[in-house]
């Protein structure tokens, strides 16, 4: 009889019981946009854009970094530790709680996570920032994380892409928030001495502190569609100025059209955009570090380094080059003057060569 109440019964009482089941919360996702109602898995399948309206989601920074690389594959890129809670800042709740709830909640140390892979074979670095971390706020981890990234890429001489999606700088921490805007930019101006390329993809949304700082100092800026970029709100602009702003204000067709970034990409061709890219740029990085190599007529050449300036006379000189003639004053053209010869300061208009002499003279 064992089986009778051990089997039985208990399917019996499932088949009877009235009781709600429990349903995940994130199983059936709305579209901001057009109401649509999508199967998790299926708007996970399609990378977080919505099939019907094309909205695009915001997507987490490992989920981001999984499409980005090659087979979903990538090396976490360390970064330092910071003190956690600098200012002991409290309001409404403790600001170490709301650390300790952000990282349960999404499984990260901070709003950015740095990677290191390949994309479509061409080795890059990456970071991420989350926006379910605190609003993907820059704090300083958040900061430490992106110059950590871009350390990394100058160490491995590959580009840097950074997925920004930020509310801004994060209030906890005050002034040590704030001064991450000109670290980063300090190991942004570090790639670009060493001509590396750094890629900025701006998604939904980016806007305060971030938007003034590392994220409109790409080489190449991309959004996608339909992305917030600014950094005071539309509202707050709107409320400021008391003017009804034009449809679309700071989405990223309207930046693109009005010249503030350089193109918007569709995520499913996002991947394939940057590889191209990154291979393009890439290119002229190996042509000058071979021209840089190469030596000609066992001198190597003095272009693209810091060279004293007597050395280039000197080479100059060498290598023949010829010294430019000075143009007779007969020969000179003055705007509004047409083609009349241009007395010189003596008062004539003839040159002391016959050959500059008018026609017919």
């Amino acid at each position: 009889m064992n089986w009778i109440n051990n089997v039985v019964r208990p399917k019996i009482s499932g088949l009877l019981s009235t009781a709600k089941r429990d349903v995940p919360d994130n199983l059936w996702v709305k579209c901001p946009d057009s109401g649509q109602m999508v199967f998790y898995k299926d708007l996970e399948a399609n990378e977080f854009v919505v099939p019907g309206s094309n909205y695009h989601m915001r997507m987490g920074s490992q989920q981001r970094l999984q499409h980005t690389f090659d087979g979903g594959e990538y090396r976490t890129v360390p970064v330092p530790t910071v003190q956690q809670d600098p200012l002991k800042f409290r309001d409404g709740r403790k600001y170490s709680d709301r650390l300790k709830d952000a990282k349960a909640a999404t499984k990260l140390d901070d709003a950015v996570l740095v990677g290191e892979g390949e994309l479509e074979g061409l080795p890059v670095v990456a970071a991420a920032q989350d926006f379910r971390f605190m609003a993907g706020s820059l704090g300083m981890a958040a900061g430490e994380a992106i110059i950590a990234g871009m350390q990394r890429a100058l160490d491995l001489r590959t580009p840097f892409i950074l997925f920004a999606a930020s509310g801004g700088a994060r209030m906890q921490e005050g002034i040590l928030s704030l001064m991450q805007m000109p670290r980063t930019t300090i190991a942004v101006q570090r790639l670009r001495d060493a001509r590396l390329p750094y890629i900025v993809v701006l998604t939904d949304p980016t806007t305060g502190g971030v938007t003034a700082s590392y994220a409109m100092l790409g080489d190449i800026h991309i959004a996608e569609p339909g992305a917030l970029i600014c950094f005071a709100g539309p509202r707050v602009i709107q409320q400021t100025i008391r003017e009804q702003l034009p449809d679309g204000f700071q989405r990223a067709e309207y930046l693109l059209s009005h010249g503030m970034i350089d193109m918007v990409v569709h995520r499913h061709q996002m991947r394939e955009t940057l590889a191209r890219v990154c291979k393009l740029l890439m290119s002229g990085v190996q042509a000058t570090k071979a021209k840089d190599t190469r030596k000609m007529n066992g001198k190597p050449y003095v272009n693209g380094a810091p060279v004293d300036s007597k050395v280039i006379e000197t080479a100059a000189r060498e290598s023949g080059v010829v010294e430019p003639e000075a143009v007779p004053n007969s020969q000179r053209f003055e705007p509004g003057k047409g083609d009349k010869p241009k007395r010189d300061e003596a008062g004539s208009s003839t040159s002391a060569n016959p050959k500059d002499a008018p026609r017919g003279a």
